[in-house]
C-alpha cells in the first residue's frame, strides 16, 4: 500500500484531519458574517459561500474523475451533509454563534446511536460519560443561561447535527468513493437545500435584499475559495474511515475554536454560562479520545 493510501484509511490520520476540520469549521461564521455585511441576508450568505466552493472543487472532480459505483448513494449522502450544514451555516446568521455550535453538537449522542445499533458498537463508560458532559454543556448555555426563547436559528443547528450525523454513517458505508466525489456531492447538496430555504422558507431566510452590489465581493470570493478547500475535505474524507460517533465528538474542535473567536471578534455575548458549556463540551471530547485510544 502506497503512503498516501495508507494515510486515507489510517483512523491516526482520520481523527487528526477531522479535529483540524472542526477548528476551521469554528471560524465559519466569519466569512457568513462578512457576505452578511456586504449585503446579503438569510440564507444568502451561506448559499454564495457553498457556490464559490463547488467552484474550486469542479476541476479536481474532473482531474481526479473515476467512475461513480453507485450515483444513488453519492446524491444521498450529498444531500444529507450538504443539507446538514446548510441550515447550520443559516443558523449562525439567524441565531448568535455560540448558540448555533452548542445546538449542533447534540452529534456525539445521535452518532453513538447509531454505532450502536448499526456498527456493533459497545457503549463504554468513557462514551457514556463524555455524553452526559456534552448534554450538561448544552443544558448550561440553553437551561441556565438562556436569555432569549428557541428560535429558528437553533431549530436549524438542532436539525442540522441529526442530518450530519445520519450523512457520515452514509459516507462510512461509501469507503471506496473518492473523497473529492464525496465533497462535490455535499456542496451540491447544500447548494441545493439552501436554495429550498431561499424559495420556501418566508422573508426570514430569504431577505429583504437578495442582489447587492457585487464590487466589494472580489476579496471574499478569493478568500472563500482559499479556506473552504482545506475544510471541507478534512470534513469530508474522516467519515469514510471513523464512526459516526466518534466523528460527531472529535469535531468538537469546532466548539473550541468557535468559542474563543467569538470571545475574540465577535460582537455576540458570551456569558459565564456559555464559558461553562464550553468546558463541559471540551471535556467531554478530551474524555472520548483518551478512553478510546483503541479507536485510533
Amino acid at each position: 500500500m502506497s503512503p498516501i493510501a495508507h494515510l486515507q484509511t489510517s483512523t491516526k490520520a482520520a481523527s487528526i484531519g477531522i479535529v483540524l476540520g472542526g477548528a476551521l469549521w469554528g471560524l465559519f461564521w466569519i466569512p457568513l458574517r462578512a457576505f452578511e455585511d456586504i449585503g446579503f441576508e438569510g440564507a444568502y450568505p451561506g448559499f454564495v459561500f457553498y457556490i464559490i466552493a463547488l467552484l474550486v472543487f469542479l476541476p479536481l472532480t474532473l482531474a481526479f474523475r473515476t467512475p461513480i459505483t453507485s450515483k444513488r448513494d453519492l446524491a444521498l449522502a450529498g444531500l444529507l451533509t450538504g443539507t446538514a450544514f446548510s441550515f447550520y451555516g443559516t443558523s449562525i446568521i439567524l441565531t448568535d454563534v455560540v448558540r448555533a455550535l452548542l445546538f449542533f453538537y447534540l452529534t456525539p449522542i445521535w452518532g453513538t446511536a447509531i454505532g450502536i445499533l448499526f456498527l456493533g458498537e459497545r457503549l463504554t463508560a468513557a462514551r457514556v460519560i463524555a455524553i452526559l458532559l456534552a448534554f450538561a454543556g448544552l443544558f448550561a448555555v440553553i437551561g441556565f443561561g438562556s436569555r432569549d426563547a428557541i428560535n429558528l436559528g437553533d431549530l436549524l443547528a438542532f436539525t442540522s447535527g441529526i442530518l450530519w450525523t445520519i450523512g457520515s454513517y452514509k459516507i462510512y458505508q461509501m469507503k471506496d468513493t473518492p473523497a473529492v466525489q464525496l465533497c462535490t456531492g455535499f456542496l451540491t447538496g447544500a447548494i441545493v437545500a439552501t436554495a429550498a430555504l431561499i424559495a420556501f422558507g418566508g422573508d426570514a431566510l430569504r431577505g429583504t435584499d437578495p442582489f447587492p452590489a457585487l464590487a466589494p465581493l472580489w476579496p471574499y470570493l478569493l478568500a472563500t475559495a482559499l479556506y473552504a478547500l482545506p475544510m471541507i475535505l478534512l470534513t469530508i474524507w474522516p467519515p469514510k474511515v471513523l464512526t459516526p460517533g466518534r466523528i460527531g465528538i472529535l469535531l468538537m474542535s469546532e466548539v473550541v475554536v468557535g468559542f474563543i473567536s467569538v470571545a475574540l471578534f465577535a460582537g455576540d455575548p458570551l456569558g459565564p454560562f456559555e464559558i461553562i458549556g464550553a468546558i463541559l463540551i471540551v471535556a467531554a471530547t478530551s474524555l472520548e479520545i483518551l478512553g478510546n485510544k483503541d479507536a485510533t
